[in-house]
């Protein structure tokens, strides 16, 4: 009789677990395609330049801008991890101001798909004086430099709704901060500089 207890609940048990592996194998997160070279290692490759594509961008940018009569000079593109966190000390562990709410693997600076830019007046100092119109054209150079950006992809910090960042200028390809934290990257594949337009 306990033979018999012991193989109904067997039995029982069985399909009950292999049920349980199908509700989680069917419930898996979708795998974000990593592109980091890597080998399958359990840490992620992390980049120690600018993207190329948005390095390409960024010289457009600048060419594009120069034929407006606009000199843009890009104060800050690729930023490690450590560089991050001395700047995230700015206004808090540091004398100055608050200028990133970013820690190190935080900004898109720390995977080279951001840049900052600021603009050089007819006087040679550089300036982030956003009514500032050099080229007499009658809309503010600054903003001027953002439609070109957007025009070639990126997107502007002075859009953001909370704590805008106007000098800053990034391309996500689509990733959030999460996806590259867990070591998604742009697949080079896909990625493309439109030098035409």
């Amino acid at each position: 009789m306990k033979k018999k207890k012991r193989k109904g609940r067997f039995l029982f048990i069985i399909p009950l677990v292999l049920l349980l592996l199908f509700y989680i194998q069917s419930n898996k997160q979708p795998s974000i395609h990593l592109n980091n070279n890597s080998n399958n290692k359990s840490t992620p490759t992390f980049p120690t330049e600018l993207n190329p594509v948005v390095k390409e961008r960024t010289q457009q940018l600048v060419q594009r801008a120069a034929k407006k009569g606009i000199t843009v000079v890009i104060t800050d593109d690729f930023r490690s991890a450590a560089d991050q966190n001395q700047l995230y000390k700015k206004g808090r562990t540091v004398s100055g101001s608050v200028v990133t709410n970013a820690k190190g693997g935080e900004s898109y600076h720390n995977y080279g798909l951001a840049v900052d830019f600021a603009l050089k007046n007819h006087s040679g100092d550089i300036i982030w004086d956003m009514q500032y119109d050099g080229n007499k054209k009658g809309k503010k150079d600054w903003y001027e430099v953002v439609d070109i950006a957007k025009a070639l992809g990126f997107s502007w910090g002075g859009d953001w709704v909370k704590f805008k960042d106007y000098p800053h200028l990034q391309m996500n390809f689509g990733l959030s901060i999460s996806d590259l934290q867990a070591g998604a990257r742009p697949d080079a594949s896909s990625l493309t500089a439109d030098t035409n337009k």
